[in-house]
């Protein structure tokens, strides 16, 4: 069942997308998360949407919808493609994915594990950190093999 708001933030999205040259592709609204989770989906029809896409989108959507102030309850915004690599690799991107689900696949166990998944907490020279239902999880960056978006959440 589609959440009741979701017309309401389509009304506000489409405009904020074509503004910037993009498409609206899908509304997504998790409430049984928390915070809850308002999921947009986007594509530039003009080359391959990329993470600055999902960027501007999310900062100019995330402005009209404090200004239209529809969702009375804290959210977390999430502007995503499929255009969007969903490995992650740059410090840029563990910095925009901040928070999001992420898969972790490391060359040898560590901890008796060799994947992970969890929301991303942060990347350091040493370790990438994770939050595993409240518990923090520090996976050391020579041991990772791989870090990519879980979109099986």
């Amino acid at each position: 069942m589609t959440h009741p708001l979701i017309p309401q933030i389509i009304e506000i999205a489409t405009p904020v997308a074509e503004e910037l040259g993009l498409e609206l592709v899908g509304v997504v609204f998790h409430t049984n998360q928390r915070p809850p989770v308002l999921r947009v989906d986007i594509r530039n029809p003009q080359q391959d949407t990329g993470l600055d896409d999902c960027e501007r989108m999310s900062r100019a959507l995330e402005a009209q919808m404090d200004q239209a102030s529809i969702v009375p309850d804290a959210y977390v915004l999430e502007v995503s493609s499929p255009g969007t690599s969903r490995q992650l690799s740059t410090d840029r991107e563990f910095t925009a994915f901040k928070g999001f689900a992420v898969l972790v696949r490391s060359s040898q166990p560590h901890e008796g594990q060799q994947e992970w998944v969890g929301q991303l907490i942060r990347r350091d020279e040493t370790a990438v950190y994770l939050n595993q239902k409240g518990r923090v999880v520090a996976i050391p960056r020579a041991l990772i093999t791989k870090v990519q978006l879980d979109d099986r959440r």
